[in-house]
């Protein structure tokens, strides 16, 4: 064995564990895309939350809409003289903002809190994917939250449906909780600009509860604030009646593609002036 033998064998040994991988998908691809909407979603709401363990989950998911259903059924009854009942539904929509709101803000406006935004827009992948995917966990917690909601509503305070009605109210309430989950992802736009966008999220909530007719009637409230409801989620959708289910439909597809064009100015804005991860 030579010596120019003994220097070729670990070349070649080190030149077949360094071949490259093969090709794989091509990231604008339609399949790259499916992927990046259903795992990307998924991983982002499973390492992002992950500190939300069920002794912190139930309390804030159910316990807080509980006690919200039942301190406005009692003080609604008492001051307006309406049925328990009347109150218990509209806030049972309401409290899917909860995680509508609060989750996307955090979903959002987390990736740059845990410095993992620059990471994330330096990838190739499909943009909408990337931000369409962020709303699936939050419109399954939302449904979750209402749902539970309404049931307690049912058994405690008096909530009752039609048997015809059951599926237009299922979809009114699929449909205002996708719009409550947009707004959210616009809040949580706004909130890659932002100290404390979680500010934003609270007040997004108590505009719900005044605005939206969830305890006080569009029809009572003043001609500006009328305004202001009729572009605001939950408003048309707790009417449950075709049309206005509609209009909900496009005011959250409005609200989504406004959170998703201001999410690629500002990444366009970061990149141009190096502060992607500025806090």
């Amino acid at each position: 064995m030579t010596l120019a033998s003994l220097c070729d064998e670990p070349m070649t040994t080190t030149a077949a564990h360094l071949s490259l991988p093969p090709v794989t998908a091509d990231p604008g691809s339609l399949r790259a895309a499916w992927r990046i909407f259903w795992r990307g979603g998924l991983m982002s709401y499973g390492m992002l939350f992950n500190w939300a363990r069920p002794s912190i989950y139930f309390p804030t998911l159910i316990g807080g809409p509980t006690f919200q259903l039942l301190f406005f059924a009692a003080l609604g009854s008492y001051a307006a003289g309406r049925s328990p009942a009347y109150f218990a539904l509209g806030n049972a929509v309401q409290v899917s903002a909860l995680a509508g709101i609060f989750g996307m803000t955090m979903a959002i406006a987390n990736e740059r809190w845990f410095s993992t935004l620059p990471a994330i827009l330096a990838t190739p992948a499909n943009r909408i994917a990337l931000f369409a995917g962020r709303f699936l966990p939050f419109i399954a917690n939302g449904l979750f939250v209402s749902l539970y909601a309404i049931a307690f509503g049912v058994i405690f305070l008096g909530v009752r449906f039609e048997a015809s009605t059951l599926g237009v109210a299922g979809l009114a309430l699929l449909v205002t909780v996708f719009s409550c989950t947009a707004i959210g992802a616009l809040q949580g736009a706004i909130s890659l600009r932002l100290r404390d966008g979680l500010f934003g999220a609270n007040l997004l909530m108590l505009t719900f509860l005044l605005f939206c007719g969830v305890n006080i009637p569009v029809a009572s409230l003043p001609a500006w604030m009328q305004v202001i409801s009729n572009l605001l989620p939950f408003t048309h959708g707790l009417a449950q009646v075709g049309g206005l289910i509609s209009l909900e439909a496009v005011i959250g597809v409005a609200y989504a593609v406004a959170a998703f064009a201001l999410f690629s100015y500002l990444e366009r804005s970061a990149r141009a002036n190096a502060t992607l991860d500025v806090r």
